[in-house]
């Protein structure tokens, strides 16, 4: 695992050291990505979030980095993203009206609902219904750690390779082949979230 090089996509945003550190701590060689060009040297992509959909998407077009990240999506190459990375997937977020996401998965990313709860959701939160490579190795029940007030919602619900519930299930996770994303974040959740750094490494 410790040869793989994995490029954390820096989009101006983002809890980029942390992520780093995370990910090293898991046996990965971390690069930071700023431009099309570093992509070819590393096994996979990383995009981690913190920020708007819309600010997000804006800066990875304004970087050159929009188009050549849904080629490498589309051409089954790894892919993990965390948070914003995750809902960025999607084809539109109810944060940004208007602003098209990457569309590489069906559904849209929606703002939590219920006058009951407080938003964003934030801390530690049980996680279920564990599936796919990502969680290998984990209990059927996990706590993760969040902190977001949007969640996407797949068009198809047998993406989700894990659920949480926040007034009523949501899909934690989402898998299908060499692409992973999480709504938690792995780099805030300790033992468990190195776990799932350390399984996405196994899958390269």
């Amino acid at each position: 695992m410790s040869s793989k090089s994995l490029g954390v996509v820096d989009y101006g945003s983002g809890n980029l050291r942390s992520v780093r550190k995370a990910l090293e701590a898991s046996g990965a060689t971390t690069v930071l990505i700023s431009d099309v060009g570093q992509l070819a040297a590393v096994d996979a992509v990383v995009v981690p979030g913190v920020g708007s959909f819309g600010d997000c998407a804006a800066n990875l077009q304004a970087t050159g980095l929009w188009e050549p990240l849904r080629e490498w999506i589309e051409a089954g190459r790894p892919y993990l993203g965390i948070c914003l990375g995750y809902q960025l997937l999607f084809e539109a977020s109810e944060e940004s009206p208007g602003v098209k996401g990457l569309g590489i998965l069906p559904g849209t990313v929606v703002r939590f609902s219920s006058s009951r709860l407080k938003v964003p959701h934030m801390g530690w939160n049980t996680v279920s219904g564990l599936k796919g490579p990502l969680f290998c190795g984990l209990p059927e029940e996990t706590a993760f750690y969040f902190v977001h007030s949007f969640y996407p919602a797949p068009a198809d619900p047998l993406l989700a390779s894990s659920l949480c519930d926040y007034g009523g299930p949501f899909a934690a996770s989402v898998s299908k082949g060499s692409l992973h994303a999480t709504q938690f974040h792995p780099e805030k959740s300790q033992a468990a979230g190195l776990a799932v750094l350390r399984n996405f490494l196994t899958t390269l």
